[in-house]
């Protein structure tokens, strides 16, 4: 159950990223999958396809996605910069927003 989360989650993040780079038809499956939650059946039906093209067409969509990250690495990026950021609210207390601002 973690795992199937996990992975969403990441699909989700590197589809925030990278959408812009993907078909409209591979956008249309991702969102349709992940952010609206269609089984692979109800996607079939709205696309007009068989079940076998929305498995076989998201598996390759998600591919993409991980080609784009593992070349452009904005999603590793992006989590280091949280971890620095959270570091630096270790660091600095609540102020850091009133601290950072000035």
């Amino acid at each position: 159950m973690t795992n199937d989360l996990e992975r969403t989650m990441r699909v989700n993040y590197l589809y925030d990223f990278y959408q812009s780079l993907l078909t409209d038809k591979q956008q249309k499956y991702i969102e349709l999958y992940y952010l609206e939650d269609f089984q692979f059946s109800e996607i079939a039906e709205e696309m007009n396809v068989t079940r076998q093209a929305v498995y076989d067409n998201l598996k390759r969509s998600r591919d993409m996605l991980e080609q784009y990250e593992e070349t452009l690495g904005m999603y590793k990026n992006f989590n280091k910069r949280l971890e620095l950021y959270a570091e630096l609210k270790n660091k600095l207390g609540d102020n850091i927003t009133r601290d950072v601002k000035k």
